[in-house]
């Protein structure tokens, strides 16, 4: 069986040891230089890349909170691998996810319930089965839970990162083929439905894959903070870019820019992984809104007048 994550692993190491020599910090360039940790920075690229255009799609949507109740499920899907010593968390939790997006969905396609309310029942009925199956079948065994809440980069093992990398590529693949379907049907799906495009089809689709994205950047981000890296730097770039395209470009740059200083000062400052990226995607929202709303119309108005 071909590993794909030792294939993508390989394929990035000359990379990060071209750069290391000129990483800062005392800790975080052995990011760049040991293997374990390569491949945790590895799959927090991939993450950031495959979530800097799903955010897009999302918030076009108004889809924002699904990635959130998502990953919660998926947190119950952990939690319950955990207790019954099944292994495996991720594969356990990307079933549930999948299942749950495709009833999400279905629900609010047959107007049985907003999408709105689909999320918040999930979101709450998934996360309490893990926390009742880690006390009751579990012991209240703890190990490695608060990684998955709240996000620890090291968790992330040969076998995680070979599924995140897998996600990651058929995510990537399912852009470049249908982005033109999924741009049509996100801002005018009537429109779209009377061109003869399968709407149903292609929502039912897109679902499902935010369901894997949403399971692979769970150990990177946590199940708590998955949307501060799926939506916070995609609604940072709609406050600055001027069309769909630049949207998706200014989304991946402000989504690495808050990985990679996020995960310097974890780092540095012995931080979570997760609740550090989340902290410097929410200072880069502010400070850009600032500047446009505030700094930017004072500049323009004294250009004016002089």
């Amino acid at each position: 069986m071909i590993d794909i994550g030792e294939i993508v692993l390989k394929l990035f190491i000359p990379i990060l040891e071209i750069l290391s020599p000129v990483i800062p910090g005392k800790i975080f360039p052995y990011f760049f230089t040991m293997e374990m940790l390569q491949r945790s920075l590895v799959a927090a690229l991939l993450v950031t890349f495959v979530s800097g255009f799903l955010g897009v799609f999302l918030l076009i949507r108004n889809l924002a909170l699904i990635g959130d109740g998502l990953a919660h499920v998926s947190f119950g899907g952990v939690a319950l691998s955990i207790a019954f010593g099944i292994g495996v968390e991720l594969h356990v939790a990307l079933l549930l996810s999948v299942v749950s997006a495709i009833i999400i969905y279905e629900f609010q396609a047959r107007e049985i319930l907003s999408g709105d309310a689909s999320i918040g029942i999930f979101l709450t009925g998934m996360l309490a089965l893990g926390l009742v199956s880690l006390r009751v079948w579990g012991g209240g065994v703890q190990n490695d839970i608060e990684g998955y809440l709240f996000g620890n980069i090291l968790l992330v093992s040969k076998d995680s990162f070979n599924l995140i990398c897998i996600v990651s590529i058929l995510t990537i693949i399912f852009f470049l083929v249908s982005h033109k379907i999924l741009l049509i049907t996100s801002v005018d799906p009537l429109v779209a439905q009377v061109q003869g495009i399968p709407v149903r089809t292609t929502g039912l689709i897109f679902s499902v894959v935010t369901a894997a994205t949403v399971v692979s950047m769970v150990q990177v981000m946590g199940a708590l903070l998955v949307t501060a890296l799926l939506v916070t730097p995609s609604a940072t770039s709609q406050l600055v870019s001027t069309s769909h395209r630049s949207s998706f470009l200014w989304s991946q740059i402000f989504g690495f820019s808050s990985v990679l200083l996020g995960l310097y000062y974890s780092a540095e400052l012995e931080t979570g992984s997760g609740s550090m990226i989340a902290l410097v995607s929410a200072i880069l929202f502010g400070c850009v809104a600032v500047f446009q709303f505030l700094i930017k119309p004072l500049i323009l108005s004294s250009e004016n007048i002089s």
